[in-house]
């Protein structure tokens, strides 16, 4: 069995504003696991948690990665719309064009997220969170596929998605230009070998399909660092 995406994890400067925001918009369950820190469970089946980590680091231009939202209708996009605003949420300005239907937010600490439109076919079957959106190479989109095992679900003109085999979220990669990296990415992926496996086999195996450890002046803990090819941090836990 290979390692798992155990979470998506926020750096946040107020973890529980953050989760209580995002608790709000998703209806996922508040949790503080004594393993996993201040911890939202999806009930649905996204198939990971999110994590809100403190860190007094200040954002950077925008995340690298976003989640985009699906819509039954246009009713229901303003609810969820008038939902996040009603919980902390603001309307953000990134460029987007008067013609685009999707609708583009921030969460209370400026983490961008997207309201996407009815009727979108890509993320049809997806659930609430239709895709985790990310900026990144089609190499990191192949780098991703063999590390979680999960099936390339697109893969043209250098854009690429993968998905589990098990439904949930898409995580999609735009292809060149990629912009460039400011600093630590916010959000992060925790991955975890199943509770039999091994971190370090682990390590070593994600390293042979190019990623490298790092040293963010993480000091004694007992999960691993690493980059993937695009230089986006990642932590491997030990046995889930």
């Amino acid at each position: 069995m290979t390692t798992q995406l155990f979470a998506l994890s926020f750096d946040a400067h107020d973890p529980l504003v953050l989760a209580r925001f995002w608790a709000g918009v998703l209806g996922f369950e508040l949790t503080n696991d004594p393993h996993a820190g201040l911890s939202l469970l999806p009930n649905d089946d996204t198939g990971f948690r999110l994590r809100f980590l403190p860190s007094q680091e200040e954002k950077l231009g925008q995340n690298q990665m976003h989640f985009d939202l699906t819509s039954q209708s246009l009713e229901d996009q303003q609810q969820t719309v008038a939902r996040a605003l009603e919980l902390g949420g603001r309307h953000i300005d990134i460029g987007q064009l008067p013609e685009e239907r999707h609708v583009v937010l921030a969460d209370p600490e400026g983490n961008e997220f997207c309201v996407i439109e009815p009727g979108n076919s890509f993320l049809a079957d997806c659930g609430f969170i239709g895709a985790l959106a990310s900026d990144g190479s089609q190499e990191v989109g192949y780098f991703w596929s063999k590390a979680l095992d999960w099936p390339l679900v697109w893969d043209q003109d250098q854009e690429t998605a993968i998905r589990s085999p098990h439904g949930g979220p898409k995580i999609t990669w735009g292809g060149p230009p990629v912009n460039p990296k400011l600093g630590k990415n916010r959000l992060h992926f925790d991955l975890a070998p199943p509770g039999n496996g091994d971190q370090q086999a682990e390590v070593e195996r994600l390293i042979s399909l190019g990623a490298t450890r790092l040293d963010i002046g993480q000091g004694d803990v007992s999960w691993v660092v690493m980059a993937d090819p695009d230089g986006n941090e990642f932590c491997v836990l030990t046995p889930r």
